[in-house]
């Protein structure tokens, strides 16, 4: 565990942010690594699938995602404040919640996967390969909380190490797996999705052994978790603007998806591809925002608004210089890593634009998260949730739909920039108002 109320804050910040930047960049390279093989392997159709598939099972799970959260900013604060007994409790409330909604989950998942591909008029072509593979996927539910809310707490606590070395162990294990159901065993699309459920699986199993051996709070042992109705009420009320944020995102993407689907599964293919790219270039600066978040819940548990301040300022600097290297090498070199999926020219043409459109405007994209980051790790979650729908349902999507009747495919890219730069001023805008200072759940009397 890590106490960020003391010492240098940019120092803190990015050794607090390395092992996550590290850890979530292993996790989406699994999931490149995932559609390089589909891509070679199985073709478009397949890459189709697994674009298609993506934001379904991100709106099942983004609410819990977003409760989730309120937990661990809760957990931030108690500890900063050394109130070990409230993180304690607030752990096991959080576990215990994480295991129900992922039974809920996985149910109905599995029960309306076709229809929802139906819903958003996926080619028929593409729709058995995606309920193949989504269904799957949902059957790992249990382990993928398990992993993600154990990786969540141990930030809260200052622990970015921990969930580095199981995500590492994960990624080897499901590049593995892929190549050997994939191209050994011919298990097609299905494989994919079954070697990313035992990786998962792997890694929460591995780690919860470890936790009860190593960690002086986290231990898992249903016989002994106690639930905590105060602070899970208190994780609703700080969790549930960020869950429907998060829902609401989800949606948006699938609504996205909808407008995709009116071209046809070359841009599909395309979109599955790129976006995965640039999940992966824009994952920076979502850990730098998800470590500042960390350390200003601790830090406003502690009473110390000051060091907040000089951490967003550090993090912005941060968060800047990356997204500008990331962008060049996307810009120049996005064609190329289109190829390493497929080579299919009309899915390269597409993506290819599409990374350079969307990844002109990283560090816009980078200062909105940051700026969020502080408001989330303040327990101020409303206020980012309602930027976050207007950016999006009142931005993007209307843009997205209306450019791309008059510039085809490529008006759809720049809806999400536009998006973005709506997003970012809001953000601002409320952040110099100082409201947030005030929704920390530790008072203090002065």
């Amino acid at each position: 565990m890590k106490d960020l109320t003391v010492g240098n804050e940019a120092k803190l910040i990015f050794k607090f942010a390395l092992p996550m930047v590290l850890g979530n960049l292993l996790q989406q390279l699994y999931h490149v690594v995932d559609s390089i093989i589909v891509g070679n392997y199985l073709g478009k159709e397949a890459l189709a699938a697994i674009g298609a598939s993506s934001p379904i099972f991100y709106a099942l799970i983004a609410f819990v995602i977003g409760i989730g959260s309120g937990a661990t900013i809760i957990i931030s604060q108690y500890f900063g404040a050394k109130n070990l007994d409230k993180v304690k409790r607030a752990i096991d409330t959080t576990y215990i919640f994480l295991f129900i909604a992922s039974i809920i989950i996985t149910t109905i998942g599995i029960i309306f996967s076709e229809d929802i591909f139906r819903l958003l008029h996926v080619e028929e072509e593409v729709i058995p390969l995606a309920t193949d593979y989504f269904n799957v996927f949902m059957m790992g539910m249990i382990a993928f909380f398990g992993f993600s809310g154990t990786s969540s707490i141990l930030r809260g606590l200052g622990d970015s190490m921990t969930p580095l070395y199981f995500m590492v162990i994960a990624t080897v294990v499901n590049i593995v797996l892929d190549i050997v159901f994939i191209v050994v065993f011919n298990w097609g699309i299905s494989g994919v999705a079954y070697a990313t459920l035992i990786a998962q699986a792997g890694a929460f199993i591995s780690g919860a052994i470890y936790l009860n051996k190593k960690h002086q709070i986290i231990s898992f042992n249903i016989f002994k978790f106690r639930f905590d109705k105060e602070l899970f009420m208190q994780s609703i009320r700080i969790g549930l603007p960020t869950g429907f944020q998060q829902t609401f995102v989800a949606l948006g993407i699938m609504a996205l998806i909808r407008i995709v689907n009116n071209f046809d599964t070359d841009v599909l293919a395309a979109f599955s591809v790129a976006s995965r790219i640039d999940a992966l270039a824009a994952m920076p600066a979502l850990n730098l925002a998800s470590a500042l978040s960390a350390f200003v819940g601790q830090n406003l548990g502690a009473n110390k608004v000051d060091r907040i301040k000089k951490g967003l300022r550090a993090t912005l600097f941060m968060a800047w210089g990356i997204s500008l290297v990331v962008m060049l090498i996307v810009v120049f070199f996005g064609e190329y890593m289109m190829q390493a999926f497929t080579q299919d020219e009309a899915v390269i043409a597409h993506g290819t634009n599409y990374l350079v459109i969307v990844s002109s405007f990283y560090m816009i994209f980078s200062t909105m998260f940051v700026m969020h980051g502080v408001l989330r790790g303040a327990g101020d979650t409303l206020i980012p949730m309602f930027i976050t729908l207007f950016s999006l349902w009142v931005i993007r999507i209307p843009f997205a739909l209306v450019l791309s009747k008059h510039f085809g495919v490529n008006g759809i890219w720049w809806a999400i920039p536009i998006g973005w730069s709506m997003g970012l001023a809001g953000s601002l805008i409320y952040y110099f108002t100082g409201r947030w200072k005030f929704k920390s759940v530790v008072k203090h009397s002065n």
